[in-house]
């Protein structure tokens, strides 16, 4: 009886001779399980579920195989149940009852099973990983960003980025079982969070994962050293500043030593400024101190600073000369103290400091140190000390003032005219000499007398030039071991006192030595 029944319901299946056909679709997850509802009014008929035109389940079990029967099974509502589903379970399944007046009503339900995504990855490269799972590339760098993951049927994969700064955005975007693209240049403004989506097109499920992405960067440039002093003028203020890095820095202070020994300084901290204070007692004269920067992005090439300490040396004139009433200024220059030494002027042996005033005109030009006294009297003259400290040590520069008065002054003048007229009187000389060098001359060698003081030449006066045509007589002697001749020249008489002349030379010439008479050649 049930068997003629089966088969009679059967047959009316592949006919169509149906009532109330419908269809409707089911998605099935693969490995779980799904229901496929029957909706019939069958009442106390007898339902059973065709696949393809094959019977899979009924609710006389009997009819199925062992293996069917344990994946197939009819609920108590007449639905169909499949466990573990399997991509071949795809397909149209038909439901139908059958009544003792052999109507039969069915009903056409689609089956799809869909899967995924799953094995999602995302790969970011190159990029370090650091301990908490952070990826971080290097600023400028080309960086490889790769998602992969499989479903089915189909998926849509996408590359999403969303940081502090900006909102989600979508960077690329595909279908298929994979998508990659490039950033060539990276900047920070990639830094944040990077998400791989992959969604199932059928079944919507999406799966994502997220990278928390760093773009480190450090400049090229080394880190800034600087010493200054202190609000106490023997503290050192050491400052070691890289600005321009992500993340920050490990900056380190050490003295560099020439020797074996523990430096004075040898600290380090995870920041992009290090500060550090050492007192007078500490310091030397050429002392150096080292700031070295460390960053993952300059390793292993090392990016460091240095200072090396110089006491002051003020210097400058150490005496200075001003006349009462005049204005002075005295100057003293510092260029070689590190860090830059504080300049101060003081007078007196007390060194009271100098407070700028009408009296006092203190000013700075550079290296350039300068002390105006106005209107010097006797009372500003002394030591005057140009003071220069760094938290190295304290160097004073000497000045010693002399004030002289009006008086003297005015002998000054008196004296620098009297100089100026010895020196014209000479130039006067010179220019005479100059002129009548042939009788100075001539009287050299008339005044050469000490090895030829025997030579006597007699000069007679004659009242009008005349010309000798006679030659002049000639006596060669020997006195005293030495040769000497004798030239006497007579004088012509004038016309005028022709007798009283001759008679005067010839009584003279008488009289008188031959020495006396005589003038040595």
């Amino acid at each position: 009886m049930e068997r003629s029944t089966f088969l009679k319901f059967f047959f009316l299946l592949l006919t169509g001779m149906a009532i109330g056909e419908t269809m409707d679709r089911i998605l099935g997850t693969l490995g779980d399980s799904a229901l496929l509802p029957c909706n019939t009014t069958a009442g106390n008929g007898m339902i059973q579920w065709l696949k393809d035109g094959k019977l899979v389940a009924s609710q006389h079990s009997a009819t199925l195989g062992p293996s069917e029967s344990e994946r197939f099974s009819v609920s108590d509502q007449g639905g169909l149940i499949i466990h573990g589903l399997l991509f071949s379970d795809e397909g149209i399944y038909l439901c139908g009852s059958s009544l003792l007046d052999s109507t039969v009503v069915k009903q056409n339900i689609e089956l799809q099973v869909v899967s995924g995504p799953a094995n999602l990855t995302a790969e970011i490269k190159p990029a370090a990983v650091l301990p908490n799972g952070t990826l971080f590339v290097q600023n400028g760098s080309t960086v490889l960003f790769k998602c992969s993951s499989k479903s089915h049927p189909s998926q849509s994969l996408s590359w999403s980025f969303e940081s502090l700064a900006s909102d989600n955005t979508t960077l690329a975007s595909g279908n298929g079982s994979s998508l990659e693209f490039t950033i060539s240049k990276i900047q920070p403004s990639y830094q944040g969070t990077h998400s791989c989506i992959a969604q199932n097109t059928l079944s919507s499920t999406t799966a994502s994962q997220s990278t928390q992405l760093l773009v480190y960067y450090a400049p090229d440039r080394h880190p800034d050293c600087q010493c200054t002093t202190g609000n106490d003028s023997s503290l050192l203020l050491l400052n070691c500043s890289w600005d321009g890095t992500y993340p920050l820095p490990t900056l380190h202070w050490k003295e560099e030593l020439d020797t074996q020994g523990l430096p004075v300084l040898n600290i380090s901290e995870n920041n992009n400024t290090l500060v550090v204070n050492l007192s007078r007692p500490q310091l030397h004269e050429g002392q150096t101190f080292k700031c070295t920067g460390y960053h993952p992005m300059s390793a292993p090439k090392e990016k460091s600073c240095a200072v090396t300490l110089r006491a002051p040396y003020p210097q400058g004139r150490a005496m200075r000369t001003a006349f009462e009433g005049s204005n002075v200024t005295l100057t003293c220059m510092e260029v070689s103290s590190l860090p830059l030494a504080k300049t101060t002027w003081r007078k007196t042996i007390r060194q009271e400091e100098i407070i700028p005033s009408s009296k006092y005109i203190i000013s700075e030009l550079g290296p350039t140190f300068s002390l105006t006294i106005m209107n010097i009297s006797k009372q500003d003259e002394g030591v005057y000390f140009c003071r220069s400290e760094n938290p190295l040590l304290v160097r004073e520069l000497e000045v010693f003032l002399t004030v002289k008065s009006s008086a003297t002054y005015a002998g000054g003048i008196v004296g620098t005219f009297i100089a100026v007229l010895i020196i014209g009187v000479g130039i006067t000389v010179g220019i005479s000499a100059y002129r009548n060098r042939d009788r100075i001359c001539l009287g050299n060698v008339f005044g050469q007398t000490h090895e030829r003081q025997n030579d006597i030449l007699n000069l007679v006066d004659s009242d009008e030039d005349e010309i000798f045509e006679e030659p002049v007589s000639r006596i060669t002697t020997t006195a005293n071991g030495h040769t000497t001749s004798l030239v006497q020249i007579h004088r012509i008489p004038s016309s005028d006192h022709e007798d009283l002349g001759n008679t005067d030379t010839e009584a003279e010439e008488r009289t008188q030595a031959p020495e006396e008479g005589l003038v040595p050649l």
